[in-house]
């Protein structure tokens, strides 16, 4: 669910490194938004992140 349907955008992965050096598994989620959006000519629920909504690649319903 985590990924925008118009850039594909997605969680990244990479590692917590602690004061010691020790490494450990971590993720970043992309900001994702459900958002009722027109998707050719009528009113569709997609998920969009927030990068692509305040550049207005996205007409909302």
């Amino acid at each position: 669910m985590a990924k925008c349907s118009i850039c594909e955008k997605g969680a990244h992965f990479g590692n917590n490194v602690s004061h010691s050096h020790r490494r450990s598994n971590r993720m970043w989620k992309s900001n994702i938004k459900s958002v009722k959006a027109m998707v050719n000519g009528a009113p569709k629920k997609i998920y969009v992140c927030t990068s692509c909504l305040r550049s207005g690649k996205v007409e909302r319903a």
